[in-house]
C-alpha cells in the first residue's frame, strides 16, 4: 500500500483501485503498475486511493477489508492481471469456487473448494460494466465484457469483495473487478501501460457517474 498520511480526512469522497503483486514467476504485474499510476488522482470529485494485494488466496481478501475499512470508499474497482486476452474486461459475475491451475504466492493450491462455505453460487457485479464499455469503446481502448474472471485469485478477491458489499455495513458502495492485459515486454496480446491507465480512469469515471447501466437497447454491446 502507498503511504497516504490523512487521506480519509482530507477526502471523504474516495475511490479504492487495488492490482495484485507479481505471481507466477514473473517480475511485474500491470495491475499493479496501472493502479500505482492511478494513485493520488481525482475523477469525478473523488481520490483515487491505490492498494496493492497479495496474490494470496485468502490473505487477498483479508488485505481488501482492511483498506475498505481504513479509506471507506464509495466505489471499489479490484484488479488483476488476465494473460492471453488482449482487451480490458470487465468481469460480469464472480463465482464460489477456488480451483488453481498454479500455486498462489504462499504455495496454497485449492483444487474445487469454496470460496464461502454457506455463499451462494455466485455474484454478478455491482458496475455498470455496459456503460463502462461503451465509454471504453468512445474513447478509443479495447474493451470487452467477460463472463468469467477464472477461478485464480482475481476471482476470489472478486467475490470476497461482493461477499463484503452484501452486508448491510456497506450498503450502497458499489464495486468489480476489471481485468488488464500484459505489457507488452509480457508476451502477446498486450496493451501499453499509459493505455491500460487511460482505460482504467475512463472507467472509474463512468462507474461514478452512472446510477443506472445500459440495457438491450445498446445494441451492439456483448
Amino acid at each position: 500500500m502507498l503511504p497516504t498520511p490523512g487521506t480519509a480526512a482530507r477526502s471523504p469522497l474516495s475511490v479504492l483501485v487495488t492490482g495484485f503483486d507479481p505471481f507466477g514467476g514473473s517480475e511485474l504485474n500491470p495491475s499493479w503498475q496501472a493502479v500505482h499510476a492511478l494513485h493520488g488522482r481525482e475523477i469525478g470529485g473523488h481520490r483515487v486511493v491505490g492498494g496493492e494485494l497479495p496474490t494470496v488466496f485468502a490473505a487477498s481478501v483479508r488485505r481488501l477489508e482492511e483498506l475498505m475499512r481504513e479509506h471507506r470508499p464509495r466505489l471499489v474497482v479490484c484488479t488483476g492481471q488476465a494473460g492471453g486476452r488482449g482487451a480490458i474486461s470487465l468481469e460480469r459475475v464472480a463465482i464460489n469456487v477456488d480451483d488453481a491451475r498454479i500455486p498462489d504466492n504462499a504455495g496454497a493450491r485449492p483444487i474445487d473448494t469454496p470460496i464461502v462455505a454457506d455463499g451462494p453460487a455466485a455474484y454478478f457485479t455491482s458496475l455498470p460494466i455496459k456503460a463502462m464499455l461503451q465509454s471504453l469503446l468512445d474513447a478509443g481502448v479495447r474493451a470487452e465484457v467477460s463472463q468469467t474472471a477464472g477461478t485464480f485469485v482475481c476471482n476470489h478477491t472478486f467475490y470476497g469483495l461482493m461477499h463484503l458489499l452484501a452486508r448491510r455495513e456497506w450498503q450502497g458502495v458499489r464495486g468489480g473487478l476489471v481485468h488488464v492485459p500484459w505489457l507488452p515486454q509480457q508476451g502477446q496480446p498486450s496493451m501499453g501501460l499509459d493505455e491500460i491507465v487511460k482505460g482504467l480512469e475512463v472507467a472509474i469515471a463512468c462507474a461514478l457517474a452512472t446510477r443506472h447501466d445500459l440495457r438491450k437497447e445498446a445494441g451492439a454491446l456483448n
